[in-house]
């Protein structure tokens, strides 16, 4: 097969994008050198392994904020990727950045998330703090260089693995693209935080404060809109909202932090996270055994300790409830 098809569409990037935008032809490439694919760029290859790898298709039944929520519509990890990526797209594609690496750095952003949500990934930090603790972010990475395909990793570009470490904190990407994720990320999970909050009646959009929904609408597609529209018109070398919009966008995240991330309700059940994740550390821990032979290959080099997290931090919410029911919760007798 020859690389016609991939070096047009190499070609077709250099043509229409932004000077500021990466460009897959020129990337900093992988740690292990591979043979260009003829069909695909490199950014969409680092996408289409991560829409293929194990950790994608668990973050459907790993929460977003509600605990195992009675319904159908609530987000789980999965859909709030999802919405990341459709956002950060639509903000890439206005501004001539990469489209491909951009969904690429989106759907991978969160592959490291804990189950149980933030909750989850507090309790494996507090069990790991002496190892240096427990990031989501980091362990994303880690999930794409260590864990995932036996440990051989899906040995993506680095402007991808650059993107997913730096969506949260710390030092931005160095790549817009990886700085749209960031922004993207924060105004999605606001968003359907917003949306699943009102679904539980924990907060109607009434109780939004008045100069909030006079800003940016009373509903999430107008808030969404006039978020997505201030980051096209005041993007140039990085990726921000005009000052006024940042500053409404701050207020609505500390809203929605002291009423919906802090509420009883929606944290009823987040105490007993910490004894599941503690109770299935302190387990395999003892049973190292009882590995999967996957992990194996971490046992041996990082140590037991390291070993486990990452088995842990890769469970969904009901692949742990079972697992934690099935080794401490007493069994029927049936006569």
């Amino acid at each position: 097969m020859d690389d016609r098809i991939r070096r047009r569409t190499e070609e077709i990037e250099r043509l229409t994008l932004s000077p500021n935008a990466a460009f897959s032809d020129a990337g900093g490439g992988r740690a292990v050198f591979e043979e260009p694919c003829p069909i695909r760029t490199a950014f969409q290859r680092d996408r289409d392994r991560i829409i293929h790898c194990n950790a994608f298709r668990r973050l459907k039944h790993k929460t977003q904020v509600f605990l195992s929520p009675e319904g159908d519509h609530y987000r789980t990890r999965l859909t709030h990727t999802l919405e990341v990526a459709q956002i950060a797209r639509t903000v890439a594609r206005s501004l001539r950045l990469n489209e491909d690496l951009t969904e690429a750095i989106a759907l991978g952003h969160d592959l490291g998330h804990t189950p149980f949500g933030h909750a989850g990934e507090r309790a494996l930090n507090d069990i790991f703090k002496s190892f240096g603790g427990f990031r989501h972010y980091e362990q994303s990475v880690r999930v794409c260089t260590t864990i995932e395909k036996d440990g051989r990793g899906l040995n993506l570009t680095y402007e991808t693995l650059n993107g997913i470490l730096c969506h949260t904190k710390g030092t931005p990407a160095e790549t817009l693209e990886g700085r749209c994720v960031r922004i993207s990320d924060q105004v999605a999970y606001i968003n359907h935080d917003i949306d699943d909050a009102i679904r539980a009646g924990v907060i109607t959009e009434d109780d939004i404060p008045l100069e909030i929904r006079r800003h940016f609408g009373n509903s999430k597609s107008e808030r969404i809109n006039k978020m997505v529209w201030s980051l096209i018109e005041n993007s140039h070398d990085d990726i921000v909202m005009a000052p006024e919009d940042r500053a409404m966008f701050d207020r609505l995240h500390a809203y929605l932090f002291d009423s919906v991330y802090l509420n009883p309700k929606a944290k009823s059940e987040e105490s007993k996270v910490f004894g599941i994740i503690e109770g299935l550390y302190n387990y395999f821990v003892k049973n190292t055994d009882k590995l999967p032979q996957e992990y194996v290959h971490i046992l041996n080099t990082d140590g037991k300790d390291r070993a486990v997290i990452d088995y842990i931090a890769g469970m969904t919410d009901t692949y742990a409830i079972q697992y934690y029911e099935n080794l401490f919760i007493p069994r029927s007798w049936h006569l």
